[in-house]
């Protein structure tokens, strides 16, 4: 790379491979590429410039026009960067559960970002960014579908790993899915480049789009119809939309995918900040998370085998989601001994840091039907339990189910969390047939739903009015509960930033 570009578009691309030292195992040369070096941060970098490229070539972008995507942030952020530095307008529409330096990033690049309710997921999202493209006569890059964004991959990821590997093997390459492009793009060029190499695919553990082996429902031009039966909230934001994209099922459908691995939210989680401060590398949570699939199988791995794992971007894309939760605003009780041990330039004040939320919405989808006893039991069971008086029915990702388990935190109330949409309860559709009984038991469609002593306390917000109004404290004392909270304490400041009034 030389040190001087015409423009920022060239920097994009030749992101660097480095290799793991200390959280790989020793006889393994694991190594990640890391896409955070692109100059917005993403993968999606290369996919937004071959997009806007390509639409130039062939005359579907004219100078001026429009240009408007749904985004879960990344593609908007790099379409942004594109669409300023050629000159283009950008609307991006992007579900509101998303993180919000994601929004605040593509405003400041110059894009109109329109928000879209959480509820209606990610095809909620691309359903409104066609709508105003048919509207407006703009034009929609279809990064879902748009064979451009493989392209890109074929033309530039593809080669960039093949030499890096050039005169040794490349045993496996492990990458997530969004979009597809990147799967699509560069799993095409090893198949062919490289016929050896294994190519495994993570996606969330409960959300197997991939591993249920159920057809998407698309569209004649290849986009979604519907919901994948099998979509569930997760933590993973840019990983796995409540659809199986056409470039991912084109991938699937030319066997490009050796083998499919479901990684939990936590170790997403841990397998990022463990990147960040054993190893020095600064990425997000979906880069977490494919790590964790790459370790997996460093785990079995024969000596000497060679691994690439995929890092699609930076950890600045999650400072207001879970991965950023743990990490205090304020000086730790550590940090505050350092400051006392001398005497001048000192605050001996220190606050929690503001609570934040993970990424996913209140809904989940039924897609078998079996017999509803084992539900029913399995709520009497629990209801009926005196020594967890307090049960909560939760989503594991909600952003409600999040804010009511960080006030039970703050008040001390020991409680039990059923979380439905978690990987123990889609056995048989466990989770959604409980579900099903809860409906009938509470008449309440939503999630989360408490319980104290067998009775129905109601919803996340009914919970904390309760508190409000002083009825909590007095249903929990008579199961010898108290209450360790001030009577200041506002609940409702537990919801994210996100569901506060606009």
């Amino acid at each position: 790379m030389t040190n001087k570009f015409a423009n920022i578009l060239e920097t994009v691309g030749n992101t660097p491979v480095v290799k793991i030292n200390k959280l790989a195992p020793p006889d393994i040369n694991l190594y990640v590429k890391i896409e955070a070096f692109n100059p917005m941060g993403s993968v999606k970098d290369r996919l937004a410039l071959g997009v806007i490229e390509a639409a130039e070539k062939s005359g579907a972008l004219q100078p001026g026009r429009t240009v408007v995507e749904a985004t879960s942030g990344n593609t908007g952020i790099g379409l942004a960067m594109v669409c300023a530095q050629k000159g283009y307008p950008l609307v991006v529409t992007m579900a509101e559960n998303f993180s919000v330096e994601r929004r605040k990033m593509m405003r400041f690049l110059g894009a109109k970002v329109v928000l879209t309710p959480a509820a209606q997921k990610g095809s909620g999202m691309l359903a409104k960014a066609i709508e105003l493209a048919e509207q407006h006569g703009w034009f929609l890059t279809r990064q879902f579908e748009n064979e451009a964004n493989a392209d890109m991959h074929s033309r530039t990821t593809a080669p960039e790993i093949l030499a890096a590997f050039d005169g040794e093997p490349l045993d496996y390459w492990v990458t997530g899915y969004g979009t597809g492009g990147t799967l699509k793009g560069v799993a095409r060029v090893l198949r062919e480049r490289s016929p050896d190499t294994r190519i495994i695919v993570c996606e969330p553990d409960n959300s197997p789009l991939l591993e249920s082996g159920v057809a998407q429902q698309q569209h004649d031009d290849g986009s979604p119809a519907a919901s994948h039966p099998h979509f569930r909230p997760h933590l993973m934001q840019g990983w796995t939309p409540d659809f199986i994209s056409k470039l991912t099922a084109d991938a699937v459908d030319a066997q490009l995918i050796d083998g499919v691995m479901g990684i939990n939210g936590n170790d997403a989680l841990r397998m990022s900040r463990e990147l960040a401060q054993q190893e020095g590398i600064f990425v997000g949570t979906t880069a977490g998370a494919t790590f964790a699939g790459a370790l997996r199988i460093a785990e079995t791995a024969a000596p000497g085998t060679n691994m690439l794992c995929m890092l699609p971007d930076t950890a600045e894309r999650y400072l207001s989601t879970p991965l950023f939760e743990d990490i205090s605003e304020e000086m730790t009780d550590e940090e505050l001994e350092i400051s006392k041990s001398t005497p001048g330039f000192r605050f001996d004040v220190t606050a929690p840091a503001a609570p934040v939320s993970d990424d996913s919405d209140n809904k989940i989808s039924d897609d078998k039907t079996v017999d509803l006893d084992a539900a029913q039991q399995f709520i009497d069971q629990v209801l009926s339990d005196s020594e967890q008086p307090v049960t909560m029915f939760a989503l594991e990702w909600c952003e409600f189910c999040w804010s009511v388990r960080k006030f039970f935190a703050q008040c001390d109330i020991p409680y039990r969390s059923v979380d439905l949409d978690s990987v123990e309860f889609q056995q048989d559709n466990l989770g959604g047939n409980i579900r099903e009984v809860l409906k009938t038991k509470t008449g309440c469609v939503t999630i989360p739903q408490i319980f104290i002593g067998g009775e129905f306390v109601g919803g996340c917000t009914e919970t904390f009015d309760a508190f409000r109004s002083g009825q909590l404290q007095q249903i929990l004392g008579t199961y010898g509960i108290d209450v360790a909270a001030s009577e200041v304490l506002d609940p409702y400041s537990f919801l994210p930033k996100w569901l506060q009034p606009r």
